[in-house]
């Protein structure tokens, strides 16, 4: 609602309010010359007021004069003013609610979600994989038509819309940013991807962000500009292409492994953080690939280790490299393994902050 329009209905109440009030007062100053009457007091008055105008009519309480008789019916006539007012601004500001939800105005309570700043139908099909793999999803976006199509797709607690301009950082804040887990740009080319970047790191610190380049030469451009992970679609695309030419079946199960599980007999790779009461945790990495194959059928590939905010990845590594808490655990596995990780690590797959 806007403030021009919220100072026209103050001013519309307070003349409403104040014609009923001269109208009760003209009231009892005519029935008082009756001797008689029923009206005597003002609470009378108002008891007959509020009894009209609800149409109830109770019948204790009416005027006995004939201009008395007159300011009753204009009650009794203005009464459905009052309704078609009063449903009018009920109606009015249930709708405002919605579409302030809809539009995400009263932000959200997303902890560990993924921000994406565009739409179009590639972040579209990202949103698919994430909510797939249980994520909660924020999308930013300055089309108003976009909004109706995220919503008929995905409900509430799936998916936070928010109708704004990218640059209006204090908007962007109502999306809990501060909390997500990654920040994905998808916005139009890679200029204007690498100037955004830019501007919203002066805001908002230590955000994990990621960008899709059309331009793989620009990685360590955006790498040095702060982008946690820059990924150039081309060349996943002429990678991938590459080995449906020369290693058909290694492209399928490479294709399947980069995306979620749908099927019991599909498989896909995970990352799970080592808590401390996980029971890897000071385990040396060999014994927990034989366990994990053994216990969840799950293959352990990877170990990655965070030291002074920077993540390494240890790729199979061999020798003494034992497990720690807070390191996160890289394997393939089904969804059957899936669900035996879940409850064996008691935590959502993917990075925790």
């Amino acid at each position: 609602m806007t403030h021009r329009n919220r100072n026209k209905r103050i001013i519309t109440v307070l003349l409403v309010i104040l014609f009923y009030v001269s109208l009760t007062a003209l009231l009892m100053y005519l029935e008082d010359q009756s001797p008689a009457r029923k009206i005597d007091t003002l609470e009378d008055a108002l008891w007959y007021l509020v009894a009209t105008l609800t149409t109830v009519g109770y019948g204790d309480m009416y005027p006995v004069t004939y201009w008395g008789r007159m300011i009753g019916f204009l009650f009794l006539l203005s009464s459905l003013g009052v309704y078609g007012f009063v449903i009018g601004q009920i109606a009015n500001f249930m709708s405002t609610l919605s579409e302030q939800k809809e539009l995400g105005l009263n932000g959200t309570s997303f902890k560990n979600h993924v921000v994406i700043i565009g739409w179009n139908e590639f972040s579209q099909s990202v949103i698919s994989h994430l909510l797939g793999a249980g994520r909660q999803v924020a999308v930013v976006t300055k089309e108003r038509s976009h909004i109706d199509m995220i919503r008929e797709y995905y409900t509430y607690d799936q998916v936070f819309t928010l109708y704004s301009d990218y640059n209006n950082f204090d908007f962007i804040d109502k999306t809990n940013i501060r909390e997500s887990s990654v920040v994905f740009i998808n916005l139009h080319d890679d200029t204007e991807k690498l100037v955004y970047i830019i501007n919203i790191r002066k805001k908002f610190d230590n955000l994990n962000l990621v960008v899709t380049l059309d331009n793989g030469n620009l990685k360590h451009t955006f790498q040095n500009a702060g982008v946690t992970y820059a990924i150039s679609k081309n060349d996943i695309s002429s990678k991938l292409l590459a080995s449906y030419i020369y290693e058909p079946d290694v492209a399928i199960f490479s294709e399947e492994l980069i995306a979620y599980a749908h099927e019991d007999d599909e498989y896909d790779m995970k990352q799970f953080m080592v808590k401390a009461d996980n029971p890897f945790a000071g385990m040396p990495y060999d014994k927990a690939f034989l366990d994990l194959k053994m216990d969840c059928n799950v293959i352990l590939i990877g170990l990655v280790k965070i030291t002074d905010g920077h993540r390494r990845l240890l790729k199979n590594p061999m020798g003494n490299v034992k497990i720690a808490v807070g390191d996160y655990l890289v394997v393939m596995m089904d969804r059957k393994g899936q669900e035996k990780m879940r409850e064996l690590f008691h935590i959502e797959e993917g990075i925790s902050h």
